[in-house]
């Protein structure tokens, strides 16, 4: 089992990340969780690297390599045949670029990005200044027009012989079980799980990388809000972000939805094998 959550790679984040327990992994190998420490950098690319080396060796020892998450930028990294800019998450580009934009506006940005490649004013707008940063950060660091990995982006074409499925379950139901499982968090100890990563200095890390969880109740450690306001913004938050997830996978037709509202976990996997038995994926 190879993860594809991007939070679950750092030691530490264990409640709020929902990371599975040893117990939970009952005997089975899984990678790419607990890897490195917070605020240690990690790029996508480095990710990419890491999990292609594991699946190889997954798929040399005779079995079936399954990668697993809700990160949609992960999960297209290892599959399809995307290069992205080696180096750090946040690179120095990136910070200069982004201390540009509060000194010289949005707008100056924007006007550069245009005269170093016209065909991205077809894919960034002005007005979206992450992505115009991101824009500049990839041709400084690659020597190639964003346009082009653009294209790269929307081919969708892997360099591996898989399946792909998609949990769906009814939208009352999926904002009913976040707000639970928010709860437990809490119940389980997150706000202790916060403070530890606290001091041992991972605040600035937590807060910058907008973690769901540690982020709002950093806050209420700093007195900005109540601890109640800190829970309904990470329910919030946490519901928002499975909206952005479903969009994310909606809009690749390779994935087979699964509808698993009123089904167990035996009858999801069940589902799962009899759809790649029929496609002759596995034997019978």
């Amino acid at each position: 089992m190879i993860s594809a959550d991007s939070m679950q790679v750092y030691k530490g984040m264990n409640i709020g990340t929902a990371k599975i327990t040893p117990e939970e992994m009952q005997g089975v190998p899984h990678y790419l969780i607990d890897i490195i420490d917070p605020s240690q950098p990690f790029s996508v690319a480095e990710y990419q690297r890491i999990a292609r080396e594991k699946i190889g060796k997954v798929a040399g020892r005779g079995k079936i390599p399954i990668l697993v998450g809700g990160t949609g930028l992960y999960v297209r990294a290892v599959i399809d045949k995307l290069d992205f800019p080696a180096g750090e998450t946040a690179s120095k580009v990136r910070r200069q670029l982004e201390e540009r934009a509060e000194k010289e506006g949005a707008v100056a940005l924007y006007e550069e990005l245009i005269q170093k490649d016209p065909a991205s004013a077809d894919i960034v707008h002005p007005k979206n200044v992450r992505r115009v940063i991101r824009a500049l950060e990839v041709i400084e660091l690659t020597g190639r027009p964003f346009s082009e990995f653009h294209r790269e982006w929307t081919n969708r074409e892997s360099i591996y012989n898989l399946e792909m499925f998609g949990l769906a379950v009814d939208r009352e139901l999926l904002r009913r079980r976040v707000n639970e499982r928010v709860d437990k968090m809490i119940s389980a100890g997150l706000l202790d799980e916060v403070k530890d990563l606290v001091a041992h200095g991972y605040e600035g890390f937590l807060t910058s990388q907008q973690a769901i969880g540690y982020k709002e109740l950093i806050g209420y450690l700093k007195g900005e809000e109540s601890f109640e306001e800190a829970v309904e913004n990470i329910k919030a938050r946490t519901r928002q972000y499975a909206k952005r997830q479903l969009t994310w996978f909606r809009a690749d037709p390779r994935i087979k939805w699964i509808d698993v509202t009123d089904k167990s976990i035996d009858k999801v996997v069940d589902d799962i094998v009899d759809k790649l038995k029929k496609d002759c994926f596995i034997g019978s």
